[in-house]
């Protein structure tokens, strides 16, 4: 089975500009995400999937792969499906540029359920919440499963609400919530077709694609890790990573 993996990297971000290419401990984001997923042993090969030249010299400038995509892609997911079309691959794995603390245990961790099962069209991530605050942080996003650990549903709001209780105080303390963490393995043949399935209401209105993958009635395995990962989407976010990143030395 071949699996590889492709890391989406856009340089005009709503929330940050350039984030891919901010400087971490001296290696822009970008690199420290590819060395780290490179770690990978499952993998054929990684490459960067981008649609400008600055993060396309970048990542040629440390040694890594990239393909250049078109500028139109509404979605990470889509820039993905570009690639793929073009690759000799089973499996690919989408992990994002943004998440420079991502460990290769989680990426294998993520893998598993769909190489192993057949019936499962994607895999992602899940991590125990440990601060109310999270909870109620719409950048957050929550996701709920079944016992056999399929997704029933994704939101930034907290999932599942508690009944007569504060959610900030005895409801917290009485469920385990969890933290989606965005790195998604698909089968590449879903990933060929998911581009082209329309768009569903909840997708929309939690503004959310993995929902439509939900709502047509597709599987994602979400598989719960030890480990905690963080995306860089503002550059507090950043100043918080960089924190982490230097106490890991």
């Amino acid at each position: 089975m071949k699996i590889v993996a492709i890391i989406p990297a856009r340089y005009d971000s709503v929330r940050f500009p350039g984030k891919a290419l901010v400087n971490i401990h001296g290696k822009p984001m970008i690199q420290h995400v590819y060395e780290r997923t490179s770690q990978v042993s499952l993998f054929q090969y990684v490459l960067v999937a981008t649609d400008d030249v600055r993060i396309q010299d970048a990542v040629r400038k440390f040694g890594g792969a990239v393909r250049m995509t078109s500028q139109k892609h509404r979605t990470g997911t889509d820039r993905l499906a570009e690639v793929a079309q073009s690759l000799d691959a089973d499996i690919v794995v989408n992990v994002q540029g943004d998440e420079p603390l991502i460990q290769p245990a989680m990426i294998a961790q993520a893998i598993h359920p769909v190489a192993d099962d057949p019936e499962v069209t994607i895999g992602t991530l899940k991590h125990k919440i440990e601060h109310p605050e999270d909870l109620f942080d719409p950048n957050v996003v929550k996701v709920i499963t079944d016992r056999a650990d399929r997704a029933i549903y994704f939101s930034r709001s907290p999932i599942p609400y508690i009944k007569g209780k504060d959610m900030r105080q005895e409801g917290f303390r009485s469920v385990t919530f969890y933290r989606h963490i965005g790195l998604y393995v698909y089968r590449r043949e879903f990933l060929l077709t998911f581009p082209a399935l329309p768009q569903t209401p909840l997708e929309i209105a939690e503004g959310l694609e993995q929902l439509r993958a939900l709502e047509h009635g597709y599987i994602i395995k979400v598989v719960e890790t030890p480990y905690e990962s963080m995306g860089v989407d503002t550059p507090e976010d950043l100043e918080k990573v960089s924190k982490i990143m230097r106490n890991e030395e």
